[in-house]
């Protein structure tokens, strides 16, 4: 699964995406589920809350447990599929954290591909109206686990490679959207511990991607 983020270079995104950035867009080193962040549409950028809300839904609470979608079974279920052909984005980042157990508990590790800094995520997003206002929302596709995250977790998010964010975007049949939500491998992964005080989500500065011995 993918439950914490970064995005911090922010001045890059407007060159990357072809996207007009806020002015007070800030970097953020832990984004957090519920949290408002920057995605891309077909639009242009949109400041989303982490969390998918369907159209349907009764209360913003479902969205806590809609923060990614399985990738295997995103065409399967109604709602999902629906999502998934019609309301797709990409989530700009530049790497994630994950959570290894050990004996003493369980400790965070910084995930980020070595040869991309600013990447972008495989997201799916929708419109929730209640109370008379809007509500965009979003989640991050998630898929099995490459070869080195096989020893981290069972899930990782799709990561997609910079030629593949437009077709991500653009692609119209269910093939074409399926060969993307493959697993992580043109480029390896660095992956090293860090700080546990990434898991306090007030917590939010560059010491949390500083490497720990």
């Amino acid at each position: 699964m993918c439950g914490r983020y970064t995005l911090y270079d922010i001045d890059e995104l407007g060159e990357h995406f072809g996207v007009e950035i806020p002015d007070d867009l800030q970097p953020n080193y832990n984004a957090a589920p519920t949290q408002e962040m920057p995605v891309i549409t077909n639009q242009g950028l949109e400041l989303m809350r982490w969390g998918l809300i369907p159209a349907w839904a009764k209360d913003e609470k479902i969205g806590y447990k809609l923060i990614n979608a399985r990738s295997e079974t995103v065409f399967e279920k109604p709602m999902w599929k629906s999502i998934v052909t019609k309301h797709r984005c990409l989530v700009p980042a530049n790497g994630f954290y994950e959570w290894r157990a050990r004996t003493d508990g369980k400790h965070p590790l910084y995930i980020h591909p070595k040869k991309i800094g600013l990447f972008a995520f495989a997201g799916i997003w929708s419109s929730w109206k209640h109370d008379g206002a809007e509500w965009l929302t979003y989640s991050i596709m998630t898929t099995a686990p490459n070869k080195e995250m096989t020893a981290v977790h069972d899930r990782m998010p799709v990561i997609l490679h910079p030629d593949d964010e437009s077709l991500w975007l653009g692609a119209d049949t269910h093939d074409a959207i399926e060969t993307l939500l493959m697993p992580f491998t043109n480029n390896s992964l660095e992956i090293y511990e860090v700080s546990k005080n990434v898991n306090t989500a007030k917590t939010n500065d560059a010491t949390l991607i500083k490497a720990i011995a």
